[in-house]
């Protein structure tokens, strides 16, 4: 893709990444398709929710930012499929846990929006 397309799938990130430390869904919705497909894959743990519950979640937690949490956060991997879709690896701890996140990206009205998001997490090893 374009160093446009990949300049803008950074941004994205980096909006994602300040979203989920502010605990702050209007960040978040800025970011995520209207048809967001949220999967938890942790054993034990499993969850599928769409957007409006997740957001209800971002909602109703603690931030990290407003804990102290140190962020710490990366970019495993951006790939693009096409000048549509993409998918992008990242990992990042908050709330005492390692998240690794498989990010699935669309275009939608023009932007880069994720449309699922499924990760897995760990308890923090510090």
């Amino acid at each position: 893709m374009t160093p446009t397309d990949h300049a803008a799938v950074v941004a994205l990130m980096k909006t994602y990444f300040e979203g989920l430390h502010q605990a702050d869904s209007a960040i978040l919705r800025g970011i995520f398709h209207p048809q967001l497909a949220y999967v938890c894959a942790t054993e034990g743990d499993e969850l599928y929710l769409d957007l409006e519950t997740y957001m209800a979640r971002v909602d109703g937690r603690e931030p990290p930012a407003k804990r102290g949490d140190a962020r710490d956060e990366a970019i495993l991997e951006i790939a693009f499929g096409s000048d549509r879709i993409a998918r992008v690896t990242a990992r990042m701890s908050m709330m005492g846990r390692d998240y690794l996140d498989f990010l699935t990206l669309v275009r939608h009205n023009g932007n880069w929006r994720i449309v699922t998001k499924a990760f897995t997490y760990l308890p923090r090893k510090d």
